[in-house]
């Protein structure tokens, strides 16, 4: 079922004649009363973020020195640490010449994105827009004097797209009384937060949510302790001015009209209500010259689907070159992964959460109404993709408009598929139900194919599953779920559906400290594997050996630690190979 590859114009207005309820994936024959923007955040699924700045001038370098990771934080003390003045007098050689609006909402189009969201003031405090507020803005105090926001605004607008800014709402490390900026002014007089609120930040997002025609979106950023008076006022001027617009929940104080995750955030399970997810194409957000670690192709497709696979929607971003174009690598790896969305509108635009609640072991499922969206990126070896617990009948299979066998046995489907992946990125099969897909969200071992079981999905005694954070280069975040606190009664319990008898690897995900943790694994109760590792500081597989399923069912493996240095230990996932023995 091909649905629109853009949700604009007069394809939105037939979106809200017959149109999905938020997050369901069910069609709805009744009138959509959802905003234009609400349909674009919630039906487009697909945005680009655009961070450009005075920082892009930098290219992640200062006097010589190269500042990995984020390159928007190079002012930063935890970065340069640049002194104000001394970047501040940056923008008087910054001439962005290259920036070309129409040829980036073209590449967000080729991208298959519905909407751009532009840094219009960063932590910096530079102004890409032309502000009567504070003249530390592209217009007043570069060579370029052009209104890069406006210009952006303008194509987005004729070129049917969705616009919104990000704006700094809190940080501002230039101006006086700014959060970590400046406590006093140029004459001494010291500058409280309140002051720069009324005399910059407010007049700002004024002039964002006036000059600019209807905006998508006001995606505040960092506001750290604010007070609630002050984001209560940020979001009343945005109502005020574009009462459409959303409202990113970075404003703080629990406030805004949707979630945003942490940043390169993809979660394991489904995620309820609005909310949205961010990337990057590079490591860190603004460019660096020397951040050659390109998301590629594959990487954009997988992270996209499995964004809408939980319930949300992705916004990727895209950081110019200090000339103002667009980085080479990244706009090949969009177009590229455009391409598939094109072909695919149907895994992407207006798609609702897989009924199973989490990731698949050789992809994920998405819904359209009565249809669902098998998507392939694993493809199996013998011919045959399988599917546990889809409680929905299946009326028909096919790929590409081509019919495939299948058949049902017990909670099993299984669809006949050529032996060969048709398409390189990612393959979707299309199975047409006779209602609205149901599944049953359990945990399945692939009896072809290696399956993962992460610790969200373990029952956990006397230890806890907790977040955990880390950065690998500065800004770069990793997130990642893990049972810790292990003592030596604690355990881990996974309920797992066999669709035969086997022998499978099973490896554990962890990290530990010095000593080596000795770990147990219990299948149905029974003692079944025991193995010790040293284990290093980052997360890494570790095999604990064989172990043989006697008959196909419903199974449990359970994990406990039997001795050494359990306590340092953090376990983020258990997987099976079949051996085919």
């Amino acid at each position: 079922m091909k649905l629109m590859t853009m949700l604009t114009g007069c394809m939105l207005t037939a979106l809200c004649l017959f149109s999905c309820k938020p997050g369901s994936g069910a069609p709805e024959a009744a009138v959509d009363t959802r905003s234009a923007q609400e349909i674009l955040f919630e039906d487009g699924n697909y945005a680009m973020f655009i961070h450009f700045g005075l920082y892009s001038k930098l290219e992640g370098v200062w006097k010589d020195k190269i500042y990995y990771g984020n390159a928007e934080w190079i002012m930063n003390p935890a970065q340069a640490g640049i002194p104000v003045d001394e970047y501040m007098a940056e923008a008087a050689t910054f001439n962005p010449s290259g920036f070309d609006a129409d040829a980036i909402v073209s590449l967000a189009k080729d991208a298959g994105m519905q909407y751009i969201i532009i840094t219009a003031k960063h932590h910096e405090g530079f102004a890409m827009f032309d502000s009567q507020a504070s003249d530390f803005n592209i217009v007043d105090a570069t060579p370029l004097g052009r209104d890069i926001i406006g210009e952006l605004a303008e194509a987005c607008h004729r070129e049917g797209l969705g616009i919104g800014f990000y704006y700094s709402q809190f940080q501002d490390w230039t101006a006086p009384g700014g959060g970590y900026g400046p406590r006093t002014g140029k004459d001494g007089r010291e500058v409280s937060f309140d002051e720069y609120f009324r005399t910059k930040c407010l007049p700002q997002v004024n002039e964002l949510t006036t000059r600019y025609g209807d905006v998508q979106l006001i995606w505040f950023d960092t506001p750290a302790d604010m007070p609630a008076r002050y984001s209560e006022e940020l979001v009343s001027l945005v109502r005020k001015n574009q009462p459409n617009a959303l409202v990113s929940s970075r404003v703080g104080n629990g406030l805004g009209d949707y979630q945003t995750l942490d940043d390169m955030e993809v979660p394991v399970a489904n995620h309820e209500g609005r909310w949205e997810g961010i990337d990057v194409t590079q490591v860190g957000w603004g460019y660096s010259r020397y951040d050659n670690e390109w998301k590629s192709p594959g990487y954009i497709v997988r992270n996209l689907v499995s964004t809408i696979a939980r319930g949300g929607t992705w916004m990727l971003n895209v950081g110019p070159k200090a000339d103002g174009t667009i980085p080479e690598m990244a706009a090949a790896a969009l177009r590229k992964s455009g391409e598939w969305v094109r072909r695919h509108p149907e895994a992407v635009h207006a798609a609702g959460p897989s009924p199973w609640g989490h990731a698949l072991p050789w992809g994920d499922a998405v819904t359209q109404g009565d249809h669902l969206e098998l998507v392939v990126f694993d493809w199996p070896s013998d011919g045959k993709l399988r599917l546990h617990g889809l409680r929905s009948r299946v009326k028909s299979a096919s790929i590409n408009g081509r019919k495939l066998s299948f058949k049902s046995e017990g909670d099993w489907l299984t669809v006949m598929v050529p032996e060969a992946m048709p398409e390189e990125l990612a393959t979707v099969i299309e199975l047409k139900l006779d209602s609205p897909a149901e599944a049953d969200g359990g945990l399945a071992a692939d009896p072809r194919g290696t399956t993962v079981f992460p610790v969200e999905f373990a029952a956990a005694r006397n230890c806890t599953v907790e977040r955990a954070g880390w950065m690998e280069k500065f800004g770069e975040w990793k997130i990642r779920n893990v049972i810790q606190r292990f003592e030596p009664s604690s355990s881990a319990t996974w309920t797992v559906a066999f669709k035969e008898s086997g022998v499978f690897a099973l490896d554990l995900e962890y990290l530990g400290g010095d000593d080596p943790v000795e770990w147990k694994v219990a299948l149905d109760g029974e003692d079944v594997l025991v193995d010790m590792h040293r284990c290093t500081a980052a997360y890494a597989w570790y095999p604990l050996g064989w172990i043989k399923v006697d008959s196909p069912g419903t199974h449990t493996l359970t994990l406990s630690p039997s001795g050494g240095g359990i306590a340092s230990a953090k376990v983020a996932a258990m997987r099976l190979v079949p051996i085919g023995l």
